[in-house]
């Protein structure tokens, strides 16, 4: 079954809501699940892999220690986090690449590379555990099968992009993946109270007195 980009976004922002993470890094999940998908991966089972890890529940330990160009962390770093610092500290790229050590689900860092691209208008390499993918902010250069966890991803300006994906305008994610992101979701929505659910069915009170 296939999906617009927008149910996409909106379902990912909402299943990384309700799996813990902030409303900040989960507006930017449903944004680079999107650009993956547009992108031609599988945006909805890569953010699903990451949800199941339940890294939020402990987000201190999985964020970046943004010091000099070497980052890392106290555990496996959450994408998310990583990907938000390394918008903030894009400017750090034009004197040296930045290299993050063991790093899950690697993938979810290519949205924010493309948003390095756009921003200083050079295109992105990065380098995960030795595959090179370049990406030059709209578009991503041939697929790449990344690992599920790196134990070394290197982001750097410049590279030459190659045979690029062609964009796509919707989405076919992988059902189970799919229905793992519902899940989450489903933890952002309101109990229903007596109350609502007489609005929901108009007003609740027979006509037959």
């Amino acid at each position: 079954m296939s999906f617009s980009l927008n149910e996409v976004e909106a379902t990912a922002k909402r299943a990384t809501r309700g799996a813990g993470y902030g409303w900040g890094l989960s507006e930017e999940a449903g944004k680079a699940t999107r650009w993956l998908c547009a992108a031609g991966l599988d945006g909805a089972q890569i953010l699903a892999d990451l949800l199941d890890r339940g890294l939020a529940h402990a987000p201190d330990r999985h964020r970046p220690a943004c010091q000099g160009n070497e980052w890392g962390g106290d555990e496996i770093l959450c994408p998310l986090a990583t990907g938000a610092a390394l918008s903030d500290h894009m400017g750090s790229l034009r004197t040296s690449e930045i290299t993050l050590t063991n790093v899950t689900a690697p993938a979810l860092l290519l949205p924010f590379a493309a948003n390095v691209a756009r921003n200083l208008k050079t295109p992105v390499t990065i380098t995960v555990d030795g595959v090179e993918v370049v990406t030059d902010g709209p578009s991503l250069a041939v697929n790449p099968a990344l690992p599920s966890d790196a134990a070394l991803v290197r982001v750097a300006l410049g590279g030459t992009l190659t045979a690029p994906a062609a964009c796509a305008s919707r989405a076919v994610p992988n059902p189970v993946a799919w229905a793992v992101l519902n899940r989450f979701a489903h933890r952002t929505y309101a109990p229903a109270t007596e109350a609502s659910r007489l609005l929901g069915a108009g007003s609740g009170l027979s006509d037959n007195d």
